[in-house]
């Protein structure tokens, strides 16, 4: 993800926690498929990339 470190330490300025619950189980999936200590970056480029998807929806006026 742009303007993100991936190293172990402090985040950078401007980047917001945000406690997210997952069902049941999602969790240890998504560790299963991307490997230890991934899931959050793996979490930000998904949210990353719909939220662009949905802005670009709404700037075309597909919905």
């Amino acid at each position: 993800m742009a303007g993100y470190d991936d190293s172990m330490g402090r985040p950078p300025l401007g980047v917001k926690t945000t406690v997210v619950r997952l069902p049941e189980g999602l969790a240890e999936r998504i560790d299963d498929l991307i490997g230890p200590n991934r899931r959050a970056k793996f979490i930000r480029d998904i949210v990353e990339r719909e939220v662009k998807r949905l802005e670009s929806e709404r700037d075309t006026g597909k919905r």
